[in-house]
């Protein structure tokens, strides 16, 4: 009987449904304990900031802390001596965020405030390990902060994508490139537009020669096409690189076609190598146009250009995206880590990499 039990489609199919429902089930229980746990932390964090602000202890008060919530509570993690300074610091960094309760009240007789409420900020739905990294670099800039907890619930940033995008001024970069989107796309698309984009966008992911050319540049960044994505930000969906596209007779390239699944429309891409120039609007506005006429379906939003070179002339590149009616942005790229070419040839390539593994 379990073998025939085993062989029906149907017994099989509710298998895996039981399999699916329940690790759904243990990623929401993961989630609310996370939420639970950090509404401990901040509340706990609280009471540190109230007991000090009230000369209640002397300077043992963290210590002597740890070691009594270490007895009443044995097995727990996360009360040693350090991170009791870092729930006081999350407090502080967030009492005067909207998203989080006000302190008011009493608690049994006690003076110290209750908080009233919901929690309903993005930092109660992200690990507490990305909380002290944020709290490290911007401990005393709420806004900053906030910024960076939203991008990293938004995007679902790992730790270490998490630290490296606070060491790339992104809060500074995010939503800075020069364009027309408020005149060539209606509201909210072009403010969705603006904050899709950055500038400049730091390329420090690749390592090429000093004297690259447009084609090295491309080709490096499509070896590196995760790390490109993860620069562009979230939702940038790749299409292609030199991307086909026939104009009437005309056979075309673009250098990169992305769609954007949030903004719900066609990302043409061009990249220089050099200085912005005049005529770099029309083509990539020739580029944006005939998307719009042989790709755009129905239900797609405006196609949108970015056009990302070495460097610009910010006066130059507002009148030159005013020329064309098309939605175009401008940013800069910046690249440090060069090869300096008389290394170039003393560096072994890949196939002789390879043979001198094969030989050991």
């Amino acid at each position: 009987m379990s073998e025939i039990i085993k062989t029906d489609e149907s017994y099989l199919h509710w298998i895996q449904e039981l399999k699916s429902r329940y690790q759904a089930a243990q990623i929401k229980a993961a989630v609310s304990v996370n939420h639970e746990m950090l509404m401990f932390y901040w509340s706990l964090g609280r009471d540190i900031v109230y007991f000090e602000s009230n000369k209640k202890w002397g300077s043992t008060f963290y210590e002597t802390l740890s070691s009594d919530l270490k007895q009443i509570l044995p097995g727990v993690q996360g009360l040693s001596v350090k991170n009791l300074y870092y729930m006081r610091r999350f407090y502080l960094l967030t009492a005067g965020n909207d998203f989080f309760p006000q302190a008011v009240g009493k608690i049994q007789e006690q003076n110290f405030p209750q908080a009233v409420g919901n929690f309903s900020s993005p930092y109660f739905s992200i690990p507490w390990g990305h909380i002290r990294l944020i709290i490290d670099k911007y401990g005393k800039d709420p806004e900053r902060a906030l910024f960076y907890a939203q991008e990293a619930l938004e995007n679902n940033w790992s730790r270490d994508v998490l630290l490296n995008f606070l060491d790339t001024r992104l809060y500074e970069r995010q939503g800075h490139a020069v364009n027309n989107f408020q005149t060539t796309l209606p509201k909210p698309q072009s403010d969705l537009a603006q904050q899709v984009t950055r500038d400049p966008y730091l390329f420090d992911f690749l390592s090429i020669r000093e004297q690259y050319d447009e084609k090295e540049l491309k080709d490096a960044l499509m070896d590196n096409i995760q790390h490109f994505l993860l620069e562009l930000g979230n939702g940038f969906a790749l299409l292609g690189r030199e991307y086909r596209l026939m104009i009437g007779e005309t056979e075309q390239f673009l250098d990169f076609l992305f769609y954007h699944v949030k903004l719900h429309c066609y990302v043409v891409i061009e990249v220089k190598t050099r200085k912005l120039e005049p005529g770099d609007m029309g083509q990539l506005g020739t580029y944006v146009a005939a998307v719009n006429g042989i790709l755009r379906q129905e239900n797609d939003a405006p196609t949108i250009g970015l056009l990302i070179c070495k460097t610009k002339d910010n006066v130059m590149a507002q009148y030159a995206w005013g020329a064309v009616n098309v939605p175009i942005g401008i940013s800069e790229y910046d690249l440090s880590t060069l090869i300096p070419e008389h290394y170039k040839g003393s560096l072994p390539t890949i196939e002789e990499i390879e043979a001198e593994l094969k030989d050991e």
